[in-house]
């Protein structure tokens, strides 16, 4: 570590270190005029990302950091056009491409492999944060706005953030975290929502908008990051032309501080409500006052324990591993003991929180269980002792029925996996250490206090080995003797929707009532004017300051992923060799076509059972336990997909077994999945119940965040055999048969039992087994042989197929819900109405999600998204929109497609455009772990490296001609074509389409 002191580009280098853990060096700069802050992150990830953070603790709860984190990006001073964002959608091979409201910061990211992209996209950031056009219609878009076209009709509330927060206030579990955040930290900005509460959001008025940017968006506010290997002395260039525009700040501006919670001196109880719907048949079967709490139904809370700041590194990471050894597996001990109480369905709560000033740690239950006498508040109330009891129990030092030093084993060799693994999914890498800096940095602190994790690991594993009681002290320390603790409580009920709704029409009733004749006019001007605005196009040579790369920029090739085909004892292989830092990702795919129809839905319950169900060997807290002391983890997962070339009845369907671990645990790794497979026992009723449980309290939970992808999902199974196998295990009707199977659990457990083992037997064949092994070179020979003999174990049988049905739905159907917007699909199949597309429809595609689609379902509906897909495989198009206020209007939208694309008058940059999106799209970066899984996907759907060449010219030669003939496919498949729309039942009567009404949760 150095502390040199040298000014480049106007910034000031305070301290570099080299940070071993990442193979990188980070430098630590200050703007010696604005002071603002840079953290330098030099490595040799292609993958480069920037990303400008501000400090935005909101003063209420009207949504203003959230309004203004999507208004910023509506047009700038160096590109004035309506949506630079969605620009750069179109036209860039960005690896992320975001912006993030957090409780008390706002986040502009970026992220692309491509040198001359990253530096677009960084310009075209910096100057949307620190020199947006905000204008009145840009809070009335993206905030609120009374909307009323013609004097007569009633007022309504518009703008994309109030319906985005409509939809997560329909959320139980996004109410429930909030509330619970609320409630730990009431005398701070965290005790507000940054998001905005839709009964705040038309509080907001322009001036506070204005005054928030003036204050907030300035450079001395700003926390800049960079990280990857592209030219560390360019970033400060790009940043001080930027900051240098401002002058430094008054003394003691901007305020923007996070203030810490006065710690409480007494636990609290807090309960709410959130919305369920009851249709017109329950209303009339329950009883007027439910006695012993039936009308609790459905109720969840929390214990929420307030903890220390996020300075200390080794503090945070002995809380991360206690974390992972209360709750992380099936098996710890807090998380069993809350399932197992038979007091709720699932566990509830977030568990550790680290990102905010102060940490805290949440957990609970949902689906409380209320009988006769007991309600949710005595439910809870059994909750948070049964919390504590455990607790107190796991804190005494060396007692029987305390902390099992397997279970410490397993949580610190989990963390300890994952840390140096360093495997962020989908996220770029970047980004991730980003996050981790800003835990820190934002309050004061060291950005890189987390970063390097070899000197809090080391001195943890010293304190362990010494016999030191680690956890049973941080558990009295910071949970039985910390009096900062809240019991937050959330309970149903059914009559709050329509208070809401009626509350929302009085008070828009109230603002016309009080408007004079000139003042009404002048609000329908206001509503056309915004409208027009949102319908006029960009000026062309403004579009054209937008930088993009062009054609010539984008490789011609494919990447290609190394892909080698073996003989495992007889079964398929696939390797993989890639440099994966010593970890094995090995994956074992088996057959689902000889599983009939009845028990497809069982497929993802057979995946957890498998893993949390214990074997013939051993129970499942000593598997569960044996696979974090020598895993990165396995798991289950489905894979469907329809075929290249092959017709609707053609499928992929394989159930996963999926594991990773370093080279040198292999063996144990091997000796897991084989136990598992070859040894399952689901004999325990109790267990088995448990898990049903959990898994539709789990599905449930998704329903209204992903109303977009239930409805599509819905859609989707009237056109294939993978298709409707899909909605069977994931759907609705996956859901519907975990509903059934829960009940079954109640009168019939052994037959449940009895189903999974058949499910099993018509698996487990090694002729219809497929490995996949990802790994670097070194690992590759050592492993096979192991590989070899787990596949040679298996049974040697040849199933016959079983038959598949499409279901028969109803042809304009309705998902009801107690959401207070809608989420509207709506599409068919193509191929079978003799359209071919072809895969130039790709850039059709993307055109339409990122500008007729953006424009008309967005902007000017108010929807928080709609998309466009169109599948090469199957020949499906799906058109769907996600927390929208409309129905009728957004499929008006849709069927305006077709002629919109024939008569299309198509710029070439505009199409240049969308083939560089598009190849981005096909070229998204990828960890070595997922390189390996996507390559083994190829191979199962037909999808070669010539067929994929051929794609990527296709999408290259893209032309408007394609344009017209996807629009013409768009158009048949929603001539007299299906429709599925999720919300709620009075929205959908309401909607006037005829739709059959299905009650989904």
């Amino acid at each position: 570590m150095t502390q040199p002191s040298q000014t480049t580009h106007g910034f000031i280098l305070e301290r570099e270190q080299a940070i071993p853990e990442l193979s990188a060096t980070a430098r630590i700069y200050r703007h010696a005029k604005t002071g603002g802050r840079l953290l330098s992150l030099i490595s040799p990830d292609e993958n480069k990302v920037f990303g400008v953070a501000l400090r935005t603790p909101p003063a209420d709860s009207t949504g203003l950091p959230h309004i203004l984190e999507h208004s910023v990006l509506c047009g700038s001073r160096k590109y004035p056009v309506k949506e630079p964002f969605v620009e750069l959608i179109k036209g860039s091979l960005n690896t992320f491409l975001n912006a993030l409201t957090f409780p008390d910061k706002t986040c502009y990211p970026v992220a692309s492999a491509n040198l001359q992209d990253f530096y677009n996209l960084v310009d075209v950031y910096l100057d949307a944060v620190f020199f947006p056009r905000l204008t009145e219609n840009t809070l009335k878009q993206e905030g609120w706005h009374y909307d009323v076209e013609k004097p007569g009709d009633p007022l309504a509330f518009k703008g994309v953030v109030f319906n985005e927060m409509k939809g997560v206030y329909s959320s139980p579990d996004s109410l429930l975290a909030e509330y619970s955040q609320r409630a730990l930290y009431p005398d701070t900005c965290y005790g507000l929502d940054s998001g905005g509460d839709p009964e705040r959001i038309p509080d907001l008025t322009f001036a506070q908008f204005m005054d928030f940017h003036r204050r907030l968006y300035h450079p001395s506010n700003a926390y800049a990051f960079f990280s990857g290997d592209d030219d560390p002395e360019r970033r400060l260039a790009i940043v001080d032309e930027y900051f240098s525009q401002f002058d430094a700040p008054a003394p003691g501006e901007p305020a923007s501080e996070v203030g810490l919670q006065p710690a409480f001196d007494a636990p609290r109880r807090f309960v709410h409500v959130y919305a369920k719907e009851r249709d017109a048949e329950d209303a009339a079967n329950a009883p007027e006052t439910p006695e012993g709490g039936e009308g609790d139904e459905g109720a969840m809370c929390t214990v929420n324990f307030g903890l220390p700041d996020t300075q200390n590194p080794d503090l945070s990471l002995t809380l991360e591993v206690l974390e992972h050894v209360l709750i992380g597996l099936p098996s710890s001990p807090l998380r069993k003991a809350l399932v197992d109480s038979g007091l709720g369905e699932d566990l509830a709560g977030g568990g550790l929180e680290t990102d905010l000033r102060q940490m805290s740690f949440s957990v609970g239950l949902k689906g409380l269980v209320t009988e006769k006498g007991r309600d949710a508040e005595a439910a809870a109330g059994q909750v948070e002792r049964l919390v504590l009891d455990t607790l107190a129990r796991l804190a005494v030092p060396g007692a029987a029925d305390g902390l099992h030093p397997d279970d410490i084993r397993a949580g610190l060799n989990s963390v300890e996996f994952d840390l140096r693994e360093n495997n962020t999914g989908s996220y770029p890498r970047g980004l991730v250490i980003f996050f981790e800096a800003l835990s820190t940095w934002l309050y004061g602190g060291d950005p890189l206090a987390h970063l390097p994790f070899e000197g809090p690991l080391a001195r943890l594993k010293a304190r362990l080995d010494a016999g030191e009681p680690v956890f049973q002290d941080l558990i009295r320390a910071h949970f039985l003797d910390n009096p900062h603790r809240v019991l937050v409580i959330l309970k149903p009920d059914a009559a709050l929707g329509q208070r809401r709704e009626a509350a929302e029409a009085a008070r828009l009733q109230a603002v016309k009532d009080a408007l004079s004749p000139v003042d009404l006019e002048r609000l329908v001007a206001e509503t056309h004017e915004l409208h027009a605005l949102q319908e006029a196009p960009d000026a062309p040579e403004d579009l054209a300051k937008i930088p993009r790369l062009t054609l010539a920029d984008l490789p011609k090739e494919n990447a290609r992923i190394p892909h080698e085909r073996v003989d495992v004892a007889g079964a398929a292989g696939f390797v993989h060799e890639l440099p994966t830092s010593g970890v094995v990702y090995l994956d074992l795919g088996f057959d689902l076509a000889a599983v009939p129809d009845e028990l497809v839905p069982l497929v993802p319950i057979l995946g957890r059972t498998l893993l949390e169900m214990g074997t013939k060997k051993r129970g499942f807290v000593d598997l569960s336990r044996a696979m974090a002391m020598h895993t990165g983890g396995v798991w289950a997962q489905t894979f469907l997909s329809s075929v290249r070339g092959q017709g609707p009845e053609a499928t992929s369907q394989r159930l996963f077994l999926r594991g990773k671990a370093t080279a040198d645990k292999l063996p144990a790794l091997l000796e897991i999945m084989a136990e598992v497979l070859c040894e399952a026992d689901f004999g325990d009723a109790e267990r088995l119940g448990k898990i049903i449980l959990e898994s539709k309290a789990r599905r449930e939970q998704r329903l209204i965040p992903a109303g977009h992808t239930l409805a599509a999902m819905r859609l989707k199974a009237r056109f294939g055999v993978a298709q409707a196998m899909g909605e069977a295990m994931n759907g609705l009707s996956g859901l519907n048969a975990v509903r059934e199977l829960s009940a079954r659990m109640e009168t019939a457990p052994e037959s449940v039992s009895a189903d999974l083992h058949r499910l099993l037997s018509l698996l487990l064949s090694k002729r219809g087994l497929v490995v996949n092994l990802t790994a670097d070179g070194a690992a590759i020979g050592a492993a096979l042989p192991r590989i070899g003999a787990l596949a040679a174990s298996l049974p040697d049988s040849a199933l016959a197929p079983a038959s598949r049905a499409i279901p028969a739905l109803p042809l304009r159907e309705g998902l009801t819900l107690p959401a207070q917007v809608n989420y509207v699909a709506a599409g068919g199949n193509a191929r079978a109405l003799g359209f071919e597309p072809g895969a130039a429809a790709a850039v059709a595609a993307k055109f339409l999600r990122a500008g007729y689609l953006w424009e008309r379902v967005r902007v000017q509906g108010g929807a928080y998204g709609a998309s466009c897909a169109y599948s090469r495989l199957s020949g499906n198009i799906v058109l769907a929109s996600y927390r929208d206020p409309n129905v009728a209007r957004t499929l008006d939208a849709y069927g305006g497609i077709g002629p919109y694309l024939s008569g299309l008058s198509l710029d070439p940059s505009e199409l240049e455009k969308n083939i560089i999106g598009s190849i981005g799209d096909m070229d998204h970066y990828m960890l070595p772990d997922t390189k390996g899984f996507t390559a083994l996907a190829r191979e199962l759907t037909g999808e070669d490296e010539g067929y994929r060449q051929a794609v990527r010219e296709a999408v290259l030669s893209a032309s408007q001609a394609d344009f017209a003939a996807f629009g013409e496919a768009v158009a048949a498949v929603l001539k007299d074509g299906p429709v599925v729309v999720v919300g709620g039942r009075d929205a959908l009567e309401r909607s006037g389409l005829g739709l059959t009404l299905t009650k989904a949760l």
